[in-house]
Protein backbone atom coordinates (compact mmCIF):
# COMPACT_ATOMS: atom_id res chain seq x y z
CA UNK A 1 0.00 0.00 0.00
CA UNK A 2 3.17 2.73 -0.32
CA UNK A 3 5.22 3.74 -2.84
CA UNK A 4 8.69 3.24 -1.20
CA UNK A 5 10.14 0.36 -2.37
CA UNK A 6 9.46 1.61 -6.15
CA UNK A 7 10.50 4.88 -5.60
CA UNK A 8 8.60 8.30 -4.95
CA UNK A 9 6.74 10.59 -7.30
CA UNK A 10 8.53 13.55 -8.83
CA UNK A 11 7.09 17.39 -9.42
CA UNK A 12 8.80 20.11 -11.90
CA UNK A 13 8.64 23.37 -10.00
CA UNK A 14 10.58 22.00 -7.08
CA UNK A 15 13.57 19.06 -7.86
CA UNK A 16 13.55 18.73 -4.13
CA UNK A 17 10.48 17.75 -3.42
CA UNK A 18 9.53 13.99 -3.63
CA UNK A 19 5.91 12.14 -3.18
CA UNK A 20 5.10 8.96 -1.40
CA UNK A 21 1.86 7.25 -0.56
CA UNK A 22 1.83 5.14 2.84
CA UNK A 23 -1.60 4.35 3.00
CA UNK A 24 -1.20 1.56 5.86
CA UNK A 25 0.39 4.00 7.69
CA UNK A 26 -1.13 6.98 7.38
CA UNK A 27 -4.42 8.36 7.54
CA UNK A 28 -6.25 11.66 6.79
CA UNK A 29 -9.00 10.66 9.55
CA UNK A 30 -7.70 10.92 12.27
CA UNK A 31 -10.03 12.66 14.24
CA UNK A 32 -12.44 10.22 14.06
CA UNK A 33 -10.46 8.40 17.08
CA UNK A 34 -12.96 11.33 18.98
CA UNK A 35 -15.76 9.98 17.97
CA UNK A 36 -14.89 6.40 18.82
CA UNK A 37 -14.23 7.71 22.26
CA UNK A 38 -17.93 9.50 22.20
CA UNK A 39 -19.14 5.96 21.19
CA UNK A 40 -17.41 3.60 23.85
CA UNK A 41 -18.24 6.02 26.57
CA UNK A 42 -21.85 6.02 25.62
CA UNK A 43 -21.56 2.53 24.60
CA UNK A 44 -23.71 2.99 21.53
CA UNK A 45 -22.85 0.49 18.48
CA UNK A 46 -21.90 -1.96 21.49
CA UNK A 47 -26.18 -1.93 21.51
CA UNK A 48 -25.97 -3.97 18.07
CA UNK A 49 -25.45 -7.35 19.82
CA UNK A 50 -28.23 -6.78 21.61
CA UNK A 51 -30.82 -6.10 19.00
CA UNK A 52 -29.34 -7.33 15.77
CA UNK A 53 -28.78 -10.89 14.75
CA UNK A 54 -26.11 -12.20 12.94
CA UNK A 55 -27.51 -14.70 10.21
CA UNK A 56 -24.29 -15.80 8.60
CA UNK A 57 -23.93 -19.64 9.04
CA UNK A 58 -20.73 -21.40 9.69
CA UNK A 59 -17.91 -20.50 11.90
CA UNK A 60 -15.43 -19.16 9.47
CA UNK A 61 -16.62 -15.47 9.84
CA UNK A 62 -13.97 -13.03 9.63
CA UNK A 63 -15.52 -9.87 11.07
CA UNK A 64 -18.35 -9.73 13.85
CA UNK A 65 -21.53 -8.12 14.04
CA UNK A 66 -20.51 -4.47 15.87
CA UNK A 67 -17.24 -4.33 14.15
CA UNK A 68 -18.84 -4.16 10.85
CA UNK A 69 -21.65 -2.21 12.08
CA UNK A 70 -19.04 0.55 13.00
CA UNK A 71 -17.27 0.34 9.74
CA UNK A 72 -20.74 1.47 8.21
CA UNK A 73 -21.17 4.43 10.58
CA UNK A 74 -18.04 6.00 10.46
CA UNK A 75 -17.17 5.50 7.11
CA UNK A 76 -19.89 7.40 5.83
CA UNK A 77 -19.50 10.45 9.36
CA UNK A 78 -16.08 10.29 6.94
CA UNK A 79 -17.55 11.21 3.85
CA UNK A 80 -16.76 7.76 2.26
CA UNK A 81 -21.06 7.21 1.16
CA UNK A 82 -20.19 4.28 -1.40
CA UNK A 83 -19.15 0.83 -0.41
CA UNK A 84 -16.47 1.00 -3.05
CA UNK A 85 -14.68 2.76 -0.58
CA UNK A 86 -14.09 0.03 1.83
CA UNK A 87 -11.24 -1.43 -0.78
CA UNK A 88 -9.08 1.54 0.32
CA UNK A 89 -10.81 1.79 4.15
CA UNK A 90 -10.04 -1.83 5.09
CA UNK A 91 -6.04 -0.77 5.03
CA UNK A 92 -6.41 2.75 7.21
CA UNK A 93 -4.82 3.01 10.13
CA UNK A 94 -7.70 5.17 11.87
CA UNK A 95 -10.35 2.99 10.28
CA UNK A 96 -8.93 -0.28 11.70
CA UNK A 97 -8.99 1.20 14.74
CA UNK A 98 -11.99 2.53 15.29
CA UNK A 99 -13.39 -0.81 14.30
CA UNK A 100 -12.04 -2.82 16.40
CA UNK A 101 -12.13 -6.46 16.73
CA UNK A 102 -9.97 -8.36 14.32
CA UNK A 103 -9.22 -5.29 12.06
CA UNK A 104 -6.82 -3.94 15.07
CA UNK A 105 -4.06 -6.55 14.16
CA UNK A 106 -4.88 -7.57 10.02
CA UNK A 107 -7.50 -5.13 7.94
CA UNK A 108 -10.94 -4.35 7.93
CA UNK A 109 -13.97 -5.75 6.48
CA UNK A 110 -13.49 -5.50 2.12
CA UNK A 111 -16.38 -4.24 -0.18
CA UNK A 112 -17.89 -7.74 -0.51
CA UNK A 113 -17.63 -8.22 3.59
CA UNK A 114 -20.14 -5.01 3.74
CA UNK A 115 -22.13 -5.27 0.81
CA UNK A 116 -23.20 -8.86 2.28
CA UNK A 117 -23.53 -7.34 5.54
CA UNK A 118 -25.63 -3.95 4.42
CA UNK A 119 -27.68 -5.51 1.43
CA UNK A 120 -27.90 -8.95 3.18
CA UNK A 121 -27.96 -9.22 6.97
CA UNK A 122 -29.63 -5.80 7.69
CA UNK A 123 -32.09 -5.92 4.71
CA UNK A 124 -34.19 -9.06 6.30
CA UNK A 125 -37.05 -7.83 8.14
CA UNK A 126 -36.07 -8.71 11.83
CA UNK A 127 -32.41 -6.50 11.42
CA UNK A 128 -34.12 -3.56 9.35
CA UNK A 129 -36.80 -3.22 12.38
CA UNK A 130 -34.27 -3.43 14.57
CA UNK A 131 -31.86 -0.73 12.98
CA UNK A 132 -34.73 1.44 12.60
CA UNK A 133 -35.07 1.41 16.09
CA UNK A 134 -31.58 1.87 16.86
CA UNK A 135 -31.21 5.64 16.41
CA UNK A 136 -34.02 6.32 19.17
CA UNK A 137 -31.78 3.81 21.29
CA UNK A 138 -29.18 5.94 20.93
CA UNK A 139 -30.90 8.75 21.87
CA UNK A 140 -32.23 7.30 24.85
CA UNK A 141 -28.80 6.56 26.27
CA UNK A 142 -27.48 9.50 25.62
CA UNK A 143 -29.99 11.85 26.93
CA UNK A 144 -29.76 9.43 30.18
CA UNK A 145 -26.39 10.91 30.64
CA UNK A 146 -27.67 14.15 30.30
CA UNK A 147 -30.65 16.50 32.35
CA UNK A 148 -33.04 17.35 30.19
CA UNK A 149 -36.64 18.99 31.31
CA UNK A 150 -38.57 18.58 28.04
CA UNK A 151 -38.78 17.10 24.33
CA UNK A 152 -39.60 19.38 21.17
CA UNK A 153 -40.60 16.84 18.02
CA UNK A 154 -40.19 18.41 14.57
CA UNK A 155 -41.78 15.99 11.92
CA UNK A 156 -40.55 16.83 8.11
CA UNK A 157 -40.37 15.24 4.91
CA UNK A 158 -37.72 15.77 2.27
CA UNK A 159 -36.41 14.36 -1.12
CA UNK A 160 -33.90 12.46 -2.11
CA UNK A 161 -32.61 12.46 -5.79
CA UNK A 162 -32.45 9.73 -7.40
CA UNK A 163 -30.71 9.26 -10.95
CA UNK A 164 -31.64 5.54 -12.18
CA UNK A 165 -34.37 3.05 -11.85
CA UNK A 166 -34.58 2.52 -8.21
CA UNK A 167 -37.36 0.86 -7.20
CA UNK A 168 -40.06 2.69 -5.48
CA UNK A 169 -38.41 5.87 -6.90
CA UNK A 170 -41.33 8.21 -8.85
CA UNK A 171 -41.14 11.94 -10.13
CA UNK A 172 -42.61 14.38 -7.43
CA UNK A 173 -44.15 17.30 -8.85
CA UNK A 174 -43.24 19.89 -5.70
CA UNK A 175 -39.93 19.07 -5.73
CA UNK A 176 -39.34 18.84 -9.38
CA UNK A 177 -37.29 15.75 -10.03
CA UNK A 178 -37.50 11.77 -9.79
CA UNK A 179 -36.79 11.24 -5.99
CA UNK A 180 -37.51 9.18 -2.72
CA UNK A 181 -39.54 11.15 -0.05
CA UNK A 182 -38.34 9.94 3.41
CA UNK A 183 -39.74 11.65 6.32
CA UNK A 184 -37.60 12.93 9.21
CA UNK A 185 -38.41 13.38 12.88
CA UNK A 186 -35.76 15.41 15.23
CA UNK A 187 -35.83 16.68 18.62
CA UNK A 188 -34.93 20.05 19.68
CA UNK A 189 -31.23 19.08 20.00
CA UNK A 190 -31.00 18.25 16.07
CA UNK A 191 -30.97 14.51 17.09
CA UNK A 192 -32.60 12.16 14.71
CA UNK A 193 -35.36 10.37 16.74
CA UNK A 194 -36.69 8.13 13.49
CA UNK A 195 -36.48 8.57 9.79
CA UNK A 196 -38.51 6.44 7.47
CA UNK A 197 -38.34 5.72 3.22
CA UNK A 198 -41.32 6.26 1.14
CA UNK A 199 -41.70 6.40 -2.53
CA UNK A 200 -41.29 9.30 -4.37
CA UNK A 201 -44.74 10.16 -4.82
CA UNK A 202 -46.58 10.21 -1.69
CA UNK A 203 -47.75 12.98 0.53
CA UNK A 204 -45.92 15.10 2.78
CA UNK A 205 -47.82 13.42 5.83
CA UNK A 206 -48.27 9.61 4.36
CA UNK A 207 -47.60 7.24 7.23
CA UNK A 208 -47.10 9.71 9.20
CA UNK A 209 -48.20 7.56 12.39
CA UNK A 210 -45.35 4.75 11.75
CA UNK A 211 -42.81 7.53 12.44
CA UNK A 212 -44.23 9.90 15.10
CA UNK A 213 -46.08 7.22 17.04
CA UNK A 214 -42.55 4.94 18.27
CA UNK A 215 -40.91 8.60 19.22
CA UNK A 216 -43.89 9.19 21.25
CA UNK A 217 -44.12 5.90 22.90
CA UNK A 218 -40.34 6.57 24.24
CA UNK A 219 -41.16 9.46 25.87
CA UNK A 220 -44.95 8.43 27.26
CA UNK A 221 -43.95 7.00 30.81
CA UNK A 222 -41.32 10.18 31.45
CA UNK A 223 -41.97 13.45 33.59
CA UNK A 224 -41.11 15.55 30.58
CA UNK A 225 -43.02 18.87 29.30
CA UNK A 226 -43.88 17.00 25.81
CA UNK A 227 -44.55 19.51 22.06
CA UNK A 228 -44.84 19.38 18.75
CA UNK A 229 -44.31 20.96 15.75
CA UNK A 230 -45.28 20.97 11.79
CA UNK A 231 -46.18 22.57 8.73
CA UNK A 232 -49.32 22.42 7.19
CA UNK A 233 -48.58 19.65 5.22
CA UNK A 234 -50.08 17.39 9.16
CA UNK A 235 -52.52 19.81 9.50
CA UNK A 236 -54.69 16.79 10.29
CA UNK A 237 -57.21 16.28 12.79
CA UNK A 238 -55.59 12.88 13.51
CA UNK A 239 -52.56 14.36 14.30
CA UNK A 240 -54.31 16.54 16.67
CA UNK A 241 -56.29 13.98 18.12
CA UNK A 242 -53.12 11.93 18.38
CA UNK A 243 -51.27 15.01 20.37
CA UNK A 244 -53.90 15.40 22.60
CA UNK A 245 -54.65 11.82 23.88
CA UNK A 246 -50.57 11.95 24.21
CA UNK A 247 -50.35 15.10 26.32
CA UNK A 248 -48.52 16.78 23.68
CA UNK A 249 -48.69 20.61 23.12
CA UNK A 250 -48.73 21.26 19.82
CA UNK A 251 -48.14 24.32 17.10
CA UNK A 252 -49.17 23.25 13.44
CA UNK A 253 -49.83 25.75 10.70
CA UNK A 254 -53.01 25.73 8.82
CA UNK A 255 -53.92 26.46 5.73
CA UNK A 256 -56.09 29.73 5.19
CA UNK A 257 -59.54 29.93 4.15
CA UNK A 258 -62.65 32.42 3.64
CA UNK A 259 -63.86 31.66 7.61
CA UNK A 260 -60.43 32.51 9.56
CA UNK A 261 -60.04 35.43 7.00
CA UNK A 262 -63.63 36.63 8.16
CA UNK A 263 -62.75 35.95 11.95
CA UNK A 264 -59.55 38.41 11.61
CA UNK A 265 -60.96 41.29 9.13
CA UNK A 266 -60.10 43.99 10.85
CA UNK A 267 -56.51 43.48 10.92
CA UNK A 268 -56.63 42.82 6.83
CA UNK A 269 -56.66 46.23 6.06
CA UNK A 270 -54.16 48.26 5.42
CA UNK A 271 -53.07 50.52 8.45
CA UNK A 272 -54.23 54.03 8.49
CA UNK A 273 -50.59 56.80 8.18
CA UNK A 274 -47.11 56.33 6.50
CA UNK A 275 -45.73 52.81 6.15
CA UNK A 276 -42.87 52.42 8.20
CA UNK A 277 -39.54 51.40 7.31
CA UNK A 278 -40.11 47.63 9.51
CA UNK A 279 -42.60 45.22 8.93
CA UNK A 280 -46.15 46.07 11.49
CA UNK A 281 -46.62 42.79 12.61
CA UNK A 282 -50.11 41.92 14.49
CA UNK A 283 -51.88 38.91 16.00
CA UNK A 284 -55.17 37.51 17.10
CA UNK A 285 -56.78 34.51 18.57
CA UNK A 286 -59.87 32.73 17.63
CA UNK A 287 -62.03 29.88 17.74
CA UNK A 288 -62.31 27.67 15.01
CA UNK A 289 -64.14 24.01 13.87
CA UNK A 290 -63.83 22.65 10.55
CA UNK A 291 -66.04 20.14 9.41
CA UNK A 292 -63.47 17.48 9.94
CA UNK A 293 -62.77 18.36 13.39
CA UNK A 294 -64.80 16.47 16.38
CA UNK A 295 -64.18 20.04 18.42
CA UNK A 296 -63.63 23.25 18.46
CA UNK A 297 -59.34 24.41 18.79
CA UNK A 298 -57.89 27.88 19.07
CA UNK A 299 -56.14 29.37 16.01
CA UNK A 300 -53.79 31.99 16.66
CA UNK A 301 -53.51 34.39 13.29
CA UNK A 302 -49.84 36.60 12.54
CA UNK A 303 -50.68 39.72 10.35
CA UNK A 304 -47.52 41.02 8.53
CA UNK A 305 -47.91 44.59 6.86
CA UNK A 306 -44.59 45.32 4.81
CA UNK A 307 -43.74 48.75 3.15
CA UNK A 308 -43.57 47.64 -0.27
CA UNK A 309 -46.57 44.94 -0.71
CA UNK A 310 -50.03 45.66 -1.35
CA UNK A 311 -51.24 42.72 0.73
CA UNK A 312 -50.25 41.71 3.93
CA UNK A 313 -48.66 38.56 4.31
CA UNK A 314 -50.87 35.79 6.85
CA UNK A 315 -50.64 32.90 8.65
CA UNK A 316 -52.30 30.62 11.02
CA UNK A 317 -51.83 28.57 13.38
CA UNK A 318 -53.84 25.74 15.23
CA UNK A 319 -52.69 25.19 18.61
CA UNK A 320 -53.82 23.73 22.45
CA UNK A 321 -51.06 25.83 23.99
CA UNK A 322 -53.93 27.68 25.84
CA UNK A 323 -51.24 29.76 28.49
CA UNK A 324 -49.36 30.78 25.13
CA UNK A 325 -49.91 34.64 24.33
CA UNK A 326 -50.63 34.46 20.72
CA UNK A 327 -47.25 35.97 19.78
CA UNK A 328 -45.02 33.08 21.88
CA UNK A 329 -46.95 30.57 19.94
CA UNK A 330 -46.11 32.05 16.55
CA UNK A 331 -42.21 32.29 17.94
CA UNK A 332 -42.33 28.55 19.37
CA UNK A 333 -43.44 27.53 15.43
CA UNK A 334 -40.87 29.49 14.06
CA UNK A 335 -38.57 27.74 15.42
CA UNK A 336 -39.27 24.38 13.36
CA UNK A 337 -37.14 26.21 10.60
CA UNK A 338 -33.86 24.42 12.50
CA UNK A 339 -35.75 20.78 11.49
CA UNK A 340 -34.90 22.35 7.29
CA UNK A 341 -31.16 23.17 8.41
CA UNK A 342 -30.46 19.44 10.13
CA UNK A 343 -31.94 18.03 7.19
CA UNK A 344 -29.54 20.12 4.64
CA UNK A 345 -26.97 18.94 7.42
CA UNK A 346 -27.80 15.26 6.89
CA UNK A 347 -27.66 15.80 2.92
CA UNK A 348 -24.51 17.85 2.51
CA UNK A 349 -22.48 16.96 5.41
CA UNK A 350 -23.53 12.77 5.96
CA UNK A 351 -25.25 12.34 2.20
CA UNK A 352 -27.57 10.63 3.27
CA UNK A 353 -29.29 11.12 -0.73
CA UNK A 354 -27.06 9.02 -1.55
CA UNK A 355 -29.55 5.74 -2.05
CA UNK A 356 -28.06 4.44 -5.27
CA UNK A 357 -29.01 1.00 -4.48
CA UNK A 358 -31.47 -0.61 -6.83
CA UNK A 359 -33.95 -2.52 -4.34
CA UNK A 360 -36.40 -0.34 -1.79
CA UNK A 361 -35.17 -2.09 1.14
CA UNK A 362 -31.50 -1.88 0.41
CA UNK A 363 -32.24 1.82 0.47
CA UNK A 364 -33.99 1.51 3.69
CA UNK A 365 -31.00 0.24 5.27
CA UNK A 366 -28.78 2.68 3.87
CA UNK A 367 -31.13 5.62 5.16
CA UNK A 368 -31.26 4.34 8.82
CA UNK A 369 -27.14 3.86 8.87
CA UNK A 370 -26.32 7.68 7.62
CA UNK A 371 -28.88 8.62 10.35
CA UNK A 372 -26.55 6.53 12.58
CA UNK A 373 -23.86 8.41 11.25
CA UNK A 374 -25.78 11.50 11.76
CA UNK A 375 -26.53 11.18 15.33
CA UNK A 376 -23.13 10.34 16.22
CA UNK A 377 -21.59 13.19 14.71
CA UNK A 378 -24.72 15.51 16.56
CA UNK A 379 -23.58 14.12 20.00
CA UNK A 380 -20.32 15.18 19.58
CA UNK A 381 -21.18 18.70 18.93
CA UNK A 382 -24.15 18.93 21.09
CA UNK A 383 -21.98 16.92 24.09
CA UNK A 384 -17.98 17.77 23.86
CA UNK A 385 -17.46 20.55 21.84
CA UNK A 386 -16.29 23.28 24.19
CA UNK A 387 -17.42 27.08 24.27
CA UNK A 388 -16.31 29.05 21.08
CA UNK A 389 -16.50 26.27 18.51
CA UNK A 390 -19.73 24.55 19.80
CA UNK A 391 -21.89 26.05 16.50
CA UNK A 392 -19.97 24.16 14.40
CA UNK A 393 -21.93 22.64 11.60
CA UNK A 394 -21.55 18.96 10.91
CA UNK A 395 -20.05 19.97 7.55
CA UNK A 396 -17.20 22.02 9.16
CA UNK A 397 -16.83 18.89 11.74
CA UNK A 398 -15.66 16.92 9.00
CA UNK A 399 -13.85 18.93 7.27
CA UNK A 400 -11.64 20.09 10.20
CA UNK A 401 -12.05 17.37 13.06
CA UNK A 402 -12.77 14.26 11.34
CA UNK A 403 -10.17 15.13 8.32
CA UNK A 404 -7.03 15.62 10.62
CA UNK A 405 -3.83 13.92 8.78
CA UNK A 406 -2.34 11.17 11.68
CA UNK A 407 1.03 8.93 11.05
CA UNK A 408 1.05 6.18 13.01
CA UNK A 409 4.05 4.54 14.97
CA UNK A 410 3.85 1.20 16.56
CA UNK A 411 5.91 0.39 19.16
CA UNK A 412 5.97 -2.98 21.47
CA UNK A 413 3.11 -1.43 23.72
CA UNK A 414 1.50 1.55 22.27
CA UNK A 415 0.41 2.89 19.15
CA UNK A 416 0.90 6.11 18.63
CA UNK A 417 -1.44 8.39 16.02
CA UNK A 418 1.05 11.47 15.16
CA UNK A 419 -1.81 14.18 14.43
CA UNK A 420 -1.50 17.23 12.45
CA UNK A 421 -2.00 20.71 14.59
CA UNK A 422 -3.41 22.78 11.40
CA UNK A 423 -7.53 23.47 12.08
CA UNK A 424 -7.47 21.68 15.45
CA UNK A 425 -4.44 22.23 17.71
CA UNK A 426 -3.56 19.70 20.95
CA UNK A 427 -5.40 21.90 23.38
CA UNK A 428 -9.22 22.01 21.75
CA UNK A 429 -8.82 18.13 21.31
CA UNK A 430 -7.57 17.68 24.71
CA UNK A 431 -10.87 19.25 26.04
CA UNK A 432 -12.95 17.29 23.29
CA UNK A 433 -11.72 14.25 25.46
CA UNK A 434 -11.92 15.77 28.58
CA UNK A 435 -15.73 16.38 28.00
CA UNK A 436 -16.30 12.79 26.44
CA UNK A 437 -14.99 11.74 29.45
CA UNK A 438 -17.05 13.18 32.24
CA UNK A 439 -19.93 10.69 30.15
CA UNK A 440 -18.69 7.36 31.24
CA UNK A 441 -20.97 6.62 33.68
CA UNK A 442 -19.26 6.53 37.42
CA UNK A 443 -18.12 3.22 38.28
CA UNK A 444 -19.36 1.41 41.35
Amino acid sequence: MGEAGIGGLRVRFDGKVKIEFHGARVSSDGGLLAYRELDEALGLTAMADECLRDTRPGSNVQHRLVPLLRQSVYGRLAGYEDLNDAERLRVDPVMRCVVGGRATSREAASTSEMGRFETGMLTQEENLKALTELSGRWIDRTNGRTEQKKVILDLDSSESPVYGEQEGSAYNGYFGCDCYHPLFCFNQFGDLERAMLRNGNVHSAEDWRSVLEPVVARYRDRSLEKFFRADAAFANPDVYAFLEKELFGYAIRIPANEVLEREIADLLIRPVGRPSAKPKVLYANCTYRAESWDRFRRVVAKVEWHADELFPRVGFIVTNLMWYPAERVVRFYNQRGTAEQWIKEGKYAVKWTRLSCHDFRDNQVRLQLFALAYNLGNFLRRLALPEGVEHWSLTTLREKLVKIGAKVVRHARYVVFQMAEVAIPRRLFATILRRIGRLCPVPI
